[in-house]
């Protein structure tokens, strides 16, 4: 049985049991999806978002969703949740407090995630800077105040995950350098930082590889970090005559050096099958940015974008995970 090294006990984690006679090893909630396209006034998708364990007052979970509003704008949002279920979003866009007048100003934004590393929660998400994609990051204590600073690579990048500690003295975090179109090609890269401003020690992770994700792969949720390896979801692409296809699989990372791959999945573990999924703005998408763990039982709940349209929960554990890596 694997364990969580690096994490907090979670006994209000959202959670469902697998299903009698589900043989996957992720099985959907049965009210996706949680977070509909109008879940605030102004909004025509809420999805590709981030939510983490969170203690204030009655709420106990918290994040930063991205919203696209009605003329299609890609805002970031902070919302508070009590159950992970059902949230409360902010109808007003994250105003950043820029940590040095010469910032520029946020332009747009999309697909955070969320990590508590340290003292305080970092966000980081595909920021623009010159309206070209690049990776932002902020930081938080409340969900409240969110404080911008530089951003951590040049133009072109997407997928910027950020690892919940250092490794070896260093911050590290997973990226894939792109180009100025819709990415015909795509593999995971890790870089490193003393102090989350200069980045470096920039080392290949892993490429597409197989047929379902041969398009481009992505980082996806925070890793988690279990005493076999840093365990994490990514998303691949498919192009199919129909057009693209996200799923997502799973990857187990080297606890020292997350830049060599452990184990890793050959076939995906979720893909676009459900109404919601694959009917909204884009067509045939599962795309995860989240993970909520319960150390003690390994317990995992994904919350994922469905169809670039809505935002939706899934499950798992640690051990099925596992399950699945030992067989591929």
């Amino acid at each position: 049985m694997s364990k969580i090294i690096n994490g907090t006990p979670l006994p209000n984690i959202p959670w469902q049991e697998k299903p009698t006679g589900e043989t996957n090893h992720i099985w959907r909630y049965s009210e996706n999806p949680i977070i509909k396209r109008n879940a605030i006034p102004t909004s025509n998708s809420v999805f590709n978002s981030a939510a983490v364990p969170f203690e204030s007052g009655e709420y106990k979970f918290a994040g930063v969703f991205r919203v696209d509003d009605k003329a299609r704008n890609m805002k970031l949002h902070s919302g508070f949740s009590k159950d992970g279920y059902t949230w409360e979003i902010s109808e007003k866009p994250v105003d950043f407090i820029k940590s040095a007048p010469d910032l520029q100003d946020f332009q747009y934004g999309y697909d955070p995630r969320v990590t508590w590393c340290e003292d305080r929660f970092y966000v980081t998400w595909c920021n623009a800077y010159g309206y070209k994609p690049t990776i932002g990051i902020a930081y938080t204590y409340d969900f409240k105040e969110f404080h911008m600073t530089e951003n951590a690579f040049l133009p072109f990048n997407r997928n910027g995950v950020l690892f919940p500690r250092k490794i070896n003295g260093q911050y590290m975090m997973l990226s894939r350098p792109s180009d100025s179109g819709h990415t015909p090609f795509g593999d995971i890269y890790i870089s490193q930082s003393p102090d989350m401003t200069y980045w470096g020690k920039h080392r290949h992770v892993m490429g597409p590889k197989e047929p379902w994700e041969s398009t481009k792969i992505g980082a996806g949720p925070i890793p988690i970090e279990t005493d076999e390896g840093w365990l994490m979801f990514y998303h691949g692409v498919l192009t199919s005559c129909n057009g693209f296809v996200y799923a997502f699989s799973a990857v187990l990372l080297d606890l020292d050096e997350p830049w060599k791959v452990l184990k890793r999945g050959r076939e995906y573990l979720l893909t676009p099958t459900e109404y919601y999924e694959c009917v909204g703005d884009v067509q045939n998408v599962t795309f995860p940015c989240a993970n909520l763990v319960d150390k003690d039982t390994g317990r995992i709940a994904i919350y994922y974008g469905c169809a670039d349209t809505c935002t939706s929960l899934c499950f798992t554990t640690v051990d099925e995970i596992m399950d699945f890596l030992d067989k591929q």
